[in-house]
């Protein structure tokens, strides 16, 4: 699917700004397109119902950064950027009923209707930007997502604040993203991938254009001091930054994550910030 002049293949890969809406627009057109091959490709290891924070495998059921399942039982969750919404429906199918998703795709979300057909755990899901959330003010008391949306915003204190909007005094937002120190290193799972290409301090935008120079995908570059800084502006309390190591029982290659980088430089950080209360 493409309403780009020029289609959606690759003619130039460039480092340059890349607004909101541009953005947002990039993004929606290559997952409307990359969610069939994507759910096929990694749909096995995220699980219909699992709750996985990384490529590392890392899973919530183990480290329960959201803390006990069983106290999530009459909150209100969001998850952003849910893809085929297997996080929620992990959450659903642990008794925690009042879950809603977003995601930027319609065909992610489409996916998501699927996989709810074959498990019998129905997720209620929308299409909207984690830049634009369509909730009121303290909907929530749990904000949640899994390198869904955040990585593809290029204004970080923005989109923090919008979380932090959604959510009522006490509520949580944990987000999982592309650790920032990756960014120094080509996205290369092997020896190529360990060797420093670029600088770490610099936050232009990775970004592929079609034939007509035209955005098709759009990444952007946090550095660790800027999520943080977007979690306090936000008004958030920071409680904790988590930053996986590779489980010994996880073989898989995933793009530029592999065992072999990931036991020896994260490549995932979540965070996990409090709205504080009054």
């Amino acid at each position: 699917m493409s309403d780009d002049a020029g289609g959606t293949d690759i003619q130039r890969v460039t480092r340059r700004p890349a607004g909101p809406d541009e953005s947002a627009r990039a993004n929606r057109v290559w997952w409307e397109r990359a969610a069939d091959d994507y759910q096929a490709e990694h749909g096995s290891f995220l699980r219909d119902t699992g709750f996985l924070w990384g490529p590392e495998g890392v899973d919530e059921a183990d480290v329960r950064l959201l803390g006990p399942v069983e106290d999530l039982r009459g909150t209100r969750v969001l998850e952003l950027g849910c893809g085929a919404g297997q996080c929620s429906r992990w959450l659903r199918s642990h008794g925690v009923e009042q879950v809603a998703a977003v995601d930027v795709s319609h065909r992610q979300l489409q996916h998501a209707l699927r996989i709810d057909e074959h498990t019998g755990v129905r997720v209620p899901v929308g299409q909207a930007d984690v830049q634009r959330l369509p909730f009121a003010a303290e909907a929530f008391d749990l904000v949640c997502s899994a390198f869904g949306g955040l990585p593809f915003v290029p204004d970080a204190e923005a989109a923090v604040a919008e979380s932090a909007r959604v959510l009522r005094p006490g509520g949580r937002l944990v987000f999982s993203v592309s650790h920032p120190f990756r960014w120094c290193f080509p996205d290369d799972p092997g020896e190529r991938g360990l060797t420093v290409r670029q600088s770490y301090f610099d936050r232009r935008a990775y970004v592929e254009e079609n034939s007509a120079g035209r955005a098709v995908y759009v990444e952007h570059h946090h550095t660790v001091g800027d999520w943080v800084r977007a979690v306090v502006g936000a008004g958030l309390v920071l409680r904790d930054l988590v930053e996986p190591e590779w489980p010994e029982d996880n073989p898989e290659t995933w793009d530029g994550w592999s065992p072999l980088r990931g036991r020896l430089f994260p490549g995932t950080a979540v965070f996990t910030a409090v709205k504080p209360e009054g």
